[in-house]
This record gives structure tokens, C-alpha cells and sequence, in this order.
């Protein structure tokens, strides 16, 4: 089929070279001219594992190219998908659409012929029927461009496998005409068994919003769990792991941290609080104030540890940051937990060094006051304290016996509760992490958050343990 992919950002660009490379005709399209370019030429203009190789193979088969021209857009695709962003409004909760806009006011009025034209950015519920109004006023006459909508589930640093083998399609539509055409576009997908939901716009766009608002919820109990367990001196990694095995509330995504961050989740759960207010079901979700609230004090406290550590001034100190990106596998810096709490520490004094395997070029651009280095060693070179802000897996592999050499004092904060706290202590290293008690005689005080294995044997004809947890976006 000819396909349009307008908006080529993590995820438009990863669609529009996924769906080449399954046999489409793909023409994706962007403002950004440089963007453009650089795709062109084979450059992804982001860090997204696998990109490079589908993006060679996509652009050598002849079935995937890029423009600037709507025009071009229009007149190239029997399906055009939406895919550019919908940030939180400035000054406001609410989820701005004047992008999204901006593609309908630019696609409608040039399109030849009837077409179906595919929301997938995250949107507030309502706005495919608002959408689908905006196009009808603007194309030519005899043509029809119906509206549906179907909501991306991508996990930045997996994006590639997500978009050719996701865990399941929601499609939202008015018409069999128009669920017949995604049920062609995704073809291949489908003839492998992904679940394929057909349902009503307003559901498809809830779908979105509801999975990341209880993926919020999830990671945010177990913080909140974390600061019990620090008041009452008990370990919210064995709390987790005993949690883990009820199946009906499972393993994943128990970790407690500094939180969540990126371009999705915090504003998707204020825009999806702002529209639910705008429908008077407000109370409904007023619980996702608390989720966010409870995020955003991870960072706090975190920094907090951090000054309890320094003697209760951080002025001066040398301190290095493992960690500016969101989650590990990206570039992403977007509302990083991570260069939150970096810059704040460097807010109260703090001789502030960080490292990030890929993300270092962002995090310069957002904070440029932050000291940067090309190495971990070099990073913490005389540092008084050690802050594991993003679980790198190169960070899981540090030596800390050839790291306590070069710092000045060997104090680690394990913010992701990710690391083999044993080892470290046993290379001399002070250890803290939100929500774990200090070492005991315990046999498994001292292990990672990101359990290596199970202390709790089951019998024989016991289900399986639940899923040990996978980083999600």
C-alpha cells in the first residue's frame, strides 16, 4: 500500500521505516528539513537500537523516501498516519494539539482522492471526532477523508521490535471500510497472531492513556512503598519480589527509583487529568495528582540523601552522575529524573560531573551548567560521592575495586536500586538507595533491586514465578 508517515520523530520515523521494510510504499514526511535530510542519507537524528540496519534496508529497497511537502504527502498515500508530537500546553495540564492540527490544516485541502488518514500520537479522548470534522471542511469537494485512530505503544530503546512485533493493535474506527484498511496495512502482523482490537476512536485514544496512567500508578506505589519502608526501616526490594508473585499484580515494573520521566508518561498523565476535568469525571482520575506527586518527590529525596551524605552541604563537593538520559537504550533526555536531580544538586553547590553512553549531546543542550565527560573513570575522577541515576548496563559492569581508586570517597547512591550492592560494599563502598536498609546479617540485604535470583521456593505444582521486570517506556 502507499503510506505517508507525517512527523518523523521516534516514533514516526521508526513506523515509516518499519512499515517499508513489511512491503509498503512509505513516504515520510517533516518540517524539519535537516531531519529530512539526514534520514535520506541514512543518519537517524536519535539513538534507537536496530534504526540504522531497517533504515539501510528500508531506503535500499526503494520503499521508503522522505519529502518536506505536504502536497507530495498528498497525493502519495491511500493511508496517511499522524505521528507528530502533542507536548504538555504551556501553562497548562492539558495536551497541546496544534501540531497534529497543523498536519490536517496542511494534508486536507490537497488530497486528490479519498483516503484514510490515522492518528497515532497520544491525544486527549475526543479528538479523532474533532479531527474528523476539521478535514471534512477542508478537502475538495467529492473527496472523503475519514478519520481512525491508532495509538502507538512503543518503548523508546525497543521501538524496532515493538513496531514489527507489538503485543497488540488497537485500531479505532467509524467504518468497516476503514478497519478493512488497517487490518491490510497491518497484513503481516497479523497473519503471526498479534491480537488486533477493533473498537471506537474515543476507546482506541483511551486505551493509550489508561495503559500509561497504570503504568504511572505502578511504578509510583512501589516509591511510595519505598519511603514507607525507609520510615520503618524495612526493604522494598524483598516488599517487590513478594508482591511479584501474587499473578494479579506481577513483577514488572516494581522498582522503586528515582521514578519515571520522558516525553510520554508525566504529560500524559496531566493531559489525560485536564480532559477528564473538561468532562466533569475529574474526580475520576484525581488520584493521578498523587502519582504525580509522588514521582516528582523521588527527586527530592534523592537529593536530599545525597546532601544528608555531604555532611549536609553540597557546596564544592565534587559529585558524578552515572546517567542523564530517562532509561537506559536511548538518547532521550526528555524530563529526565536523571539531569533533574543533577541539576539540582549543581543548584546547591555541587561540583556536578555526568556520564551518559548516548546521551550526552541532549543533556548538554538542556543543561549546559553540568560538567560532562567522554568515560565513567574519568567522570568520577575525585569525586566525593557517586550518584547511579540510569541503568545502563555498561553501569552494571564497572569494576568497583578500579572505581574506588580514582574517586576521593568511595560513596555510592544507587538510584535505580539496579547494582550488586554486595560487591560494591566489599570494594569499600558506602551504599544507600531509597527504600533499603542499611547492610545486616540479612543473607539478602545487600542484593540488587533487579533480583539475580529468588529466595522463596515454591512447591512442585506451584505456578511459575511472575515476570521479572523489563524496562518499559
Amino acid at each position: 500500500m502507499r503510506l505517508t508517515v507525517i512527523g518523523t520523530g521516534y516514533l514516526g520515523a521508526v513506523h515509516a521505516a518499519c512499515m517499508a521494510d513489511i512491503g509498503h510504499d512509505v513516504l515520510g514526511v517533516d518540517v524539519d528539513a535537516e531531519k529530512i535530510n539526514a534520514l535520506a542519507d541514512c543518519r537517524p537524528p536519535f539513538y534507537e537500537p536496530g534504526l540504522d540496519d531497517i533504515l539501510t534496508r528500508a531506503l535500499a529497497s526503494g520503499r521508503l523516501r522522505f519529502t518536506t511537502n505536504l502536497r507530495e504527502a498528498a497525493a502519495h498515500g491511500e493511508v496517511h498516519f499522524i505521528c507528530v508530537g502533542t507536548p504538555q500546553k504551556a501553562g497548562s495540564h492539558a495536551a497541546d494539539l496544534s501540531y497534529v492540527d497543523a498536519v490536517v490544516d496542511g494534508l486536507a485541502p490537497h488530497l486528490p482522492a479519498s483516503c484514510l488518514v490515522v492518528g497515532k500520537s497520544t491525544v486527549p479522548v475526543g479528538t479523532t471526532a474533532q479531527l474528523a470534522t476539521r478535514i471534512a471542511r477542508l478537502v475538495p469537494n467529492a473527496v472523503r477523508a475519514e478519520m481512525a485512530w491508532n495509538p502507538e505503544f512503543l518503548r523508546e530503546g525497543f521501538a524496532v521490535e515493538d513496531t514489527l512485533h507489538p503485543d497488540r493493535l488497537v485500531v479505532g474506527t467509524t467504518s468497516r471500510t476503514a478497519d478493512d484498511t488497517l487490518r491490510r496495512v497491518y497484513a503481516p502482523m497479523l497473519a503471526a497472531g498479534v491480537p488486533y482490537i477493533s473498537t471506537d476512536p474515543n476507546t482506541a485514544e483511551l486505551v493509550k492513556v489508561a495503559a500509561n496512567a497504570f503504568l504511572a500508578t505502578k511504578i509510583s506505589f512501589i516509591n511510595a512503598m519505598a519511603e514507607v519502608c525507609d520510615a520503618a526501616g524495612a526493604d522494598v526490594a524483598t516488599l517487590a519480589d513478594a508482591l511479584g508473585h501474587d499473578d494479579r499484580i506481577g513483577r514488572r515494573f516494581l522498582n522503586a527509583g528515582i521514578g519515571f520521566g520522558g516525553g510520554c508518561l508525566p504529560k500524559d498523565i496531566r493531559a489525560f487529568t485536564a480532559r477528564a476535568q473538561e468532562l466533569d469525571a475529574g474526580a475520576a482520575v484525581a488520584f493521578l495528582h498523587q502519582v504525580d506527586e509522588i514521582n516528582q518527590r523521588q527527586r527530592t529525596r534523592t537529593v536530599a540523601l545525597a546532601r544528608r551524605l555531604a555532611g549536609g552541604d553540597l557546596t564544592g563537593r565534587p559529585v558524578t552522575v552515572l546517567g542523564a538520559t530517562f532509561k537506559p537504550n536511548s538518547d532521550d533526555v526528555r524530563d529526565s529524573p536523571a539531569l533533574a536531580v543533577a541539576s539540582a544538586l549543581r543548584h546547591e553547590g555541587a561540583d556536578v560531573r555526568v556520564h551518559d553512553p548516548e546521551g550526552t549531546a541532549n543533556a548538554q543542550l538542556a543543561h549546559p551548567e553540568l560538567s560532562y565527560h567522554a568515560d565513567p573513570l574519568s567522570a568520577c575522577q575525585g569525586a566525593e560521592l557517586v550518584l547511579h541515576l540510569t541503568e545502563w548496563s555498561q553501569y552494571g559492569g564497572l569494576d568497583p575495586v578500579k572505581l574506588a581508586r580514582v574517586v576521593r570517597a568511595p560513596v555510592l547512591i544507587d538510584g535505580r536500586n539496579t547494582l550488586a550492592h554486595a560487591q560494591w560494599r566489599a570494594a569499600g563502598w558506602t551504599v544507600k538507595a531509597l527504600g533499603r536498609p542499611a547492610p545486616s546479617d540479612h543473607p539478602d540485604a545487600d542484593r540488587p533491586h533487579e533480583p539475580l535470583r529468588t529466595t522463596i521456593v515454591a512447591p512442585a505444582t506451584a505456578p511459575a514465578p511472575a515476570d521479572r521486570p523489563v524496562a518499559r517506556a
